[in-house]
This record gives C-alpha cells, structure tokens and sequence, in this order.
C-alpha cells in the first residue's frame, strides 16, 4: 500500500498524445517522512506511519517532540497511518517522494470539502420550493415534519437545514496522469475535495479481492 500527503494548488488541463483535453488537479507532494514502522510483533499488525509539512519547533508537545526525535526527522505538521499487509522495508528517516507513483496508476485521494455553512433544505438536499406568488406563504420551508399525535417527534433521517460541507471525502479510482519529481507535483485526471491549499492523502487503489 503505497499512500503521501500533500497539498492541493488548483485544477488546468493538459493534452495526451491522441490531442484530447484532460483536466487534471495538479498536487504538491513535498518529501514525505517515515516516522515509525510497525509490525505484528510489536504492535500486533504491519503499518507504516507518515509525516509531512513543517512546523516550528516551540508549536509542538512534548510528547511528539520525542517521538519525532526518536524517528531522526525534524517536527513535522501532520501524521498519517498507512495499514500494510506484511512487514514493510522503510525505515523511520526515510524519505518518500512522488516518484513511488508513476504514470496510470489509480489512486484514492482524501480530504476536507469545502465548508458551506449552515445551508436550507432546497441548497443542502435539492428540495423544491414552493409557489412564489398568488399569497402563497411557502418558500423555502423545509416541509411537514411529521404526523401530530403518533409518534408526536420528529422521525430520525428527515432532512432539514443544517452544517453543509468541511466533511472528510474520498474520490477513488483517479488516475495519475503526469509525476513530476524536480516539482514535487502530481497531476491527476480529474478533481479532488476540498480548498486550494488543502491537504490531501492519496494512496494507491486497492483492487478488489486483495
């Protein structure tokens, strides 16, 4: 299972060799660092634990700045966990770069959407409105919210307004199409959750019945 983080800058297009426009989502992919290596031993199952982005020193606990001191690396900002099926060769230093990705492989890319707000019932789950006109009183209400005396609540699972978007969302089976390791970028066809300046996790896809 191979997995980086790294941070989304935009979306373009580029062309392939048929001159067809594919829109890709260019990824900045910094070096990531090994910090610990686990196995069933140990810690009872294989994975290896990942770290990216810089951070100043004094922003982190203690606890952290010794793990991170244990593993030889600087502070980084964020950690991630990658499951593996057996012991891995990596060791905690061990830098990894874009280039464990090459060109046609599929990916799974994780991140934070877009935060949206608190959001009506006709924004956050496509609802009708109702007439606009001829003294109508109902717009943009989010409709009856049950029967009256039986069962007297609301029922679980109705939708109304709410918290829209900033939730974890994952877009699986995306295909690199360009790996430039003197950038540090990946393109991938097509496009990804979350902001500019997001961070993202992409691993290799996991094909069925492995």
């Amino acid at each position: 299972m191979r997995g980086l983080m790294g941070k989304k800058v935009g979306m373009t297009q580029v062309f392939n060799e048929e001159g067809a426009v594919i829109p890709v989502t260019v990824i900045h992919v910094e070096p990531n660092v090994v910090t610990q290596v686990k196995n069933v031993e140990s810690d009872g199952y294989h994975s290896v634990q990942i770290a990216y982005g810089e951070i100043k020193e004094k922003n982190v606990n203690k606890p952290l700045k010794g793990h991170f001191a244990k593993a030889g690396v600087s502070p980084k900002r964020k950690l991630k966990e990658i499951r593996l099926q057996e012991a891995s060769e990596l060791t905690p230093g061990q830098e990894l770069t874009v280039e464990i990705f090459k060109v046609g492989d599929k990916v799974d890319i994780s991140g934070i959407s877009k935060g949206k707000g608190f959001q009506g019932v006709i924004k956050r789950h496509g609802q009708s409105r109702g007439p606009e006109t001829h003294g109508s009183r109902y717009h943009r209400a989010p409709g009856s919210m049950g029967a009256s005396a039986t069962p007297a609540r609301v029922l679980k699972g109705k939708k109304l307004p709410g918290q829209m978007g900033r939730e974890k969302i994952t877009v699986q089976n995306l295909e690199i199409v360009k790996v430039d390791a003197e950038r540090n970028a990946l393109l991938v066809k097509g496009a990804v959750p979350g902001p500019k300046k997001g961070i993202l996790f992409i691993q290799e896809t996991i094909k069925k019945g492995k």
